[in-house]
């Protein structure tokens, strides 16, 4: 299967609120170096791990990590030079937390602040 309709099946398969993911990233080893120029546009990284050549950081509305679309449009260009591969989900990420400076506010203040956002 093309890495570029890979990837849409696994966007298409998370949940809506998903914010980034990180994707492991394979190719044939002969074309390592083509690879490499086509990938640094979305900055991937380059993993150490056996038979993993990049890691792949992915954003879903905004973040530190390239777009969506911008992942799925360079692996088009890796499946149009003809570069095989493979793509592993590692790890997702969804959800939003909130965070609150509470940096010189007594315990009290903030087991309440707890205490009301936990209802």
């Amino acid at each position: 299967m093309p890495l570029a309709e890979t990837f849409q099946d696994i966007v298409d398969s998370l949940p809506s609120d998903w914010t980034d993911m990180e994707l492991d990233l394979r190719v044939e080893e002969s074309r390592y170096v083509d690879a490499a120029l086509l990938v640094l546009t979305v900055n991937a990284q380059p993993y150490s791990r056996h038979d993993w050549h990049w890691r792949l950081l992915v954003a879903h509305q905004f973040g530190h990590a390239a777009a969506a679309p911008a992942v799925h449009g360079t692996l088009r260009l890796l499946d149009e030079a003809g570069i095989a591969g493979e793509l592993a989900l590692r790890e997702l990420r969804s959800g939003r937390v909130e965070t609150v400076q509470m940096w010189g506010r007594p315990e009290s203040v903030r087991r309440e602040f707890r205490r009301v956002r936990a209802q």
